[in-house]
């Protein structure tokens, strides 16, 4: 058995960002796994339940609460993330492979490893959920877990769009909530300059009414 590990949700404006670790045997894992940006909504969720009834799988939140937090940021929140995932499935001896998250390929994968008391033997490259089954794996299972809560924001808040900064929609509802409350929602990550700006144009509009 190996592993892989890949986050989803790491650009957004709103919600969480997820990683997902995969671990099993490749051979295991149903045909059509791979980087699951290129694989169509239905399909996905379909391949993501099928890597968990054959894989042990692990799943990290990092919340925007944690993203916002001055005292960190988005490479080191991506190493936490990786490594939290990783953790809840790994074991002394393991090895496999993760997507690396930063510049760096392994000064990423060496602070994962960090993070993680198994003993394991991990690599971590570039495009890894292109090329390795079981990171394909895990983009899948990250996403899908990633489309859920995007998809729970929407049950709370009405349209949302995709959560990305250069959605329409999502900046549209973030321009609708900021003028209905005065204020960002909790779902925002307010450390992003979209919420800056969706801000500083509410208060031009107030001052403009004057």
């Amino acid at each position: 058995m190996r592993f892989g590990v890949d986050e989803a949700g790491k650009g957004p404006v709103l919600g969480s960002m997820f990683a997902a670790a995969v671990r099993c045997d490749p051979g295991d894992l149903p045909d059509g796994v791979g980087d699951s940006k290129g694989i169509p909504d239905e399909r996905r969720e379909r391949l993501a339940e099928a890597i968990r009834s054959v894989a042990a799988v692990g799943l990290a939140e990092i919340t925007p609460e944690r993203i916002d937090d001055p005292e960190t940021d988005m490479n080191t929140l991506t190493v936490a993330a990786h490594a939290e995932a990783l953790s809840a499935v790994a074991t002394d001896g393991l090895s496999g492979l993760v997507d690396a998250g930063d510049t760096d390929a392994e000064r990423f994968g060496r602070r994962v490893a960090d993070r993680v008391d198994s003993e394991i033997d991990l690599g971590s490259a570039h495009g890894a959920d292109e090329t390795d089954p079981l990171v394909g794996a895990a983009s899948i299972v990250a996403k899908s877990a990633r489309e859920a809560h995007v998809a729970a924001l929407a049950d709370e808040f009405g349209a949302v769009g995709s959560g990305y900064p250069s959605d329409p929609a999502t900046r549209e509802f973030l321009k609708r909530y900021v003028d209905e409350h005065g204020a960002l929602p909790d779902c925002a990550r307010t450390s992003w300059s979209t919420c800056d700006d969706v801000l500083a144009a509410a208060e031009q509009s107030s001052l403009a009414s004057f």
